[in-house]
C-alpha cells in the first residue's frame, strides 16, 4: 500500500484534479466581467498549463546549476527533458491562449507585451533544443547548453513576468491596468483554479519523469 501511495498516488491524484477542474470550470458561475465575460473559465486550463510551464522551467533551471556545480550527466538529462516538457505545456499554453483571443479580441494574435513576451521566450528555449543537436561532444554540449539554459530562464522572467508588468497598455488579463488580476478571484474561482494548478503541474512530473525513464532507455 504503501509502494503504490509513494508511486502512483500523487499520479492519481493530478488526473483527479484534472478532471475535477475541467467539470466544474464548466459548471460552475463566474462574474460576468467587461470584455472576457464566460471566456473567463480558460484561467482553469491556459493559465493552469502556464504555471506549469514555469514550474518546469524551473526544475531545468535548478539541475543547470547543479550540472554545472559537479558535472553529472544525470543532471544535465534532468534538465533537458524538464525543458523539453515545459515547451510542450508552452505550447500547449499559446494555443489554448490564441483560442481564447479569438473569442475575446476577436483575432488570433494582438501586439500585446506578454503575448510577445512568450512567443520569444519559447523561441529561446527552441534555440537551446536546436544548440544541444548541433555539438556531439556530451560533456561540451551539457556545459554549454547548461549555460544557455540559465540564460534563457533569466529572459523567461524578463519577457513574461518582468516588462508585461511596466507596459501601460498591455491587453492581458493579469496585467496592471487590464480587466482581472488573481488576487480579484472570488473564492468560487479559487476552489476550481487552484486545485486545476496543482493538477497539471502533478501531471507535468509525471511526463517528466517518463520522458528522463525514456531517454535514459534510449541509451542503454
Amino acid at each position: 500500500m504503501k509502494f503504490f501511495l509513494i508511486n502512483y498516488g500523487w499520479k492519481l491524484l493530478g488526473i483527479t484534479l484534472i478532471l475535477y477542474a475541467v467539470i466544474f470550470g464548466l459548471l460552475i458561475q463566474v462574474p460576468d466581467l467587461p470584455v472576457i465575460h464566460q471566456s473567463l473559465r480558460s484561467l482553469f486550463y491556459h493559465v493552469a498549463m502556464w504555471f506549469t510551464m514555469f514550474f518546469l522551467f524551473l526544475i531545468s533551471f535548478v539541475f543547470s546549476i547543479c550540472y554545472l556545480s559537479g558535472f553529472r550527466l544525470k543532471e544535465d538529462i534532468l534538465a533537458l527533458e524538464a525543458a523539453k516538457t515545459a515547451v510542450f505545456f508552452g505550447i500547449l499554453g499559446i494555443i489554448t491562449g490564441m483560442i481564447w483571443a479569438k473569442y475575446t479580441w476577436g483575432t488570433w494574435w494582438v501586439n500585446d507585451p506578454k503575448l510577445n513576451g512568450a512567443a520569444v521566450s519559447l523561441i529561446a528555449y527552441f534555440a537551446y533544443l536546436v544548440l544541444r543537436s548541433s555539438i556531439d561532444d556530451i560533456e561540451k554540449k551539457a556545459k554549454i547548453s547548461a549555460v544557455y539554459n540559465i540564460f534563457a530562464f533569466v529572459l523567461l522572467l524578463i519577457f513574461i513576468g518582468v516588462l508585461p508588468r511596466l507596459a501601460q497598455d498591455s491587453l492581458h488579463p493579469g496585467n496592471k491596468g487590464s480587466t482581472l488580476t488573481v488576487t480579484e478571484l472570488d473564492n468560487t474561482i479559487r476552489w476550481v483554479f487552484y486545485p486545476s494548478v496543482l493538477g497539471w503541474i502533478l501531471v507535468g512530473t509525471w511526463l517528466l519523469q517518463l520522458r528522463v525513464r525514456i531517454h535514459n532507455l534510449s541509451k542503454k
